[in-house]
C-alpha cells in the first residue's frame, strides 16, 4: 500500500441551520487502500460521502481528494473517480452494452465493455434492455457503470444491496482485483461482514462524529475482542462472562454447577458485535441525548 493519501479530511462539518449532521471528523485514507466508512442511517456517512464527491459543499473544514479540493473540483478530476451511488440505476430503454459503451465514451482510459459486463457477471443480459433486468441485476450495472472508468478512487455506498450471496462473493472478488490494480475504495456498507472481508481500515460514524478508526483487527482496541462465555444458570436466567481463559472459565462453571452448562456458547466478538457496541456508547453520548 502506497503511504500517499488519496484522500484526507480534517475538521469536516457540515450543518442543516441549527442541525450539525458533521461535526468535525478527521481521516485519511492511503492510495490502494479499501476503506470501510461505517455507521447506522443518519449517521453522517453519506454526507461526508457527498462532500468528498463534490456533490455537497462543507460547512467548515479541509477535504482533499487526489490532490483536489471537491468543492472546486473540474472535469478532469471527476474522470479520476467512480461513484456507485445507493439507489438503482434508471430502468433505461436500452441494453446493458449500450449503457456501458456510452459511458466508456466519457472518460480518457475507460476499460474495455466486454471485460467490465463479465467482471459484473452480466454476459448473459448484455443484449437485455435495463428496464428489463431485476433489482440485483440493476444494482450490477450500477457497478459496472462506477469502474468502466478506471478510476484511481471508487465510491461504493451500499453496493450489494439486491445481491444475492453468490452475487455478493462474485462482487467481492472484483473489489478484490480492483484493489489488486491499485484503485483506492471507499466502501459503505451496512454488511458487516463484507466490510470485515474487503476493508484494511474501518472508520465508525455516530452522531455526526468519528468514534473509532482503525485496522479491522484493531477498531475498538484489545477489551473489545476479550471472548465471552454464555450459558444459562440453574434458574435459566442468560448469564455471560468476558475471559481471556474461556476454557479455564467452562470448566469451573461446570464443576460449580456438577455437570453439562445449558445453552453453553463461547463467542469472540466479530467487526459486527464491536461495531454495535461502539454506535451503543455512541448513542449514550449522543449530544442530543445529553440536551
Amino acid at each position: 500500500m502506497s503511504t500517499s493519501a488519496a484522500v484526507v479530511v480534517r475538521g469536516l462539518r457540515k450543518s442543516y441551520g441549527a442541525f450539525e449532521a458533521v461535526r468535525g471528523i478527521d481521516f485519511a485514507i492511503a492510495e490502494g487502500e479499501t476503506f470501510a466508512l461505517l455507521g447506522p442511517n443518519g449517521a453522517g456517512k453519506s454526507t461526508t460521502i457527498e462532500i468528498l464527491e463534490g456533490y455537497r459543499d462543507r460547512s467548515a473544514g479541509e477535504a482533499s481528494v487526489l490532490g483536489v479540493d471537491p468543492g472546486t473540483g473540474g472535469t478532469a478530476w471527476k474522470a479520476r473517480l467512480g461513484i456507485v451511488l445507493q439507489s438503482g440505476s434508471e430502468a433505461a430503454d436500452v441494453t446493458v452494452r449500450e449503457q456501458l459503451a456510452q459511458f466508456a465514451r466519457y472518460y480518457p482510459r475507460s476499460r474495455d465493455v466486454d471485460e467490465v459486463i463479465a467482471a459484473v457477471g452480466l454476459e448473459d443480459k448484455a443484449k437485455t434492455r435495463i428496464r428489463n433486468l431485476s433489482g440485483g441485476q440493476r444494482r450490477r450495472v450500477d457497478v459496472a457503470l462506477g469502474m468502466v472508468g478506471r478510476p484511481e478512487l471508487l465510491f461504493l455506498d451500499e453496493p450489494t444491496t439486491g445481491f444475492d450471496p453468490e452475487a455478493r462473493r462474485q462482487f467481492w472478488e472484483l473489489v478484490r482485483s480492483l484493489k489488486r490494480e491499485g484503485t483506492t475504495i471507499l466502501l459503505t456498507t451496512h454488511y458487516l461482514d463484507e466490510a470485515a472481508r474487503l476493508s484494511d481500515r474501518v472508520a465508525v460514524i455516530a452522531h455526526g462524529s468519528l468514534v473509532d478508526i482503525g485496522a479491522v483487527d484493531e477498531i475498538g482496541g484489545a477489551s473489545a475482542r476479550v471472548p465471552i462465555v454464555r450459558w444459562r444458570d440453574a434458574a435459566g436466567a442468560l448469564r455471560e462472562e468476558r475471559t481471556q481463559t474461556p476454557a479455564a472459565v467452562v470448566a469451573r462453571l461446570a464443576a460449580e454447577a456438577g455437570g453439562e452448562l445449558r445453552d453453553l456458547e463461547v463467542v469472540r466478538p466479530s467487526l459486527e458485535d464491536i461495531y454495535l457496541g461502539l454506535v451503543r456508547e455512541a448513542d449514550e453520548h449522543a449530544p442530543e441525548a445529553a440536551a
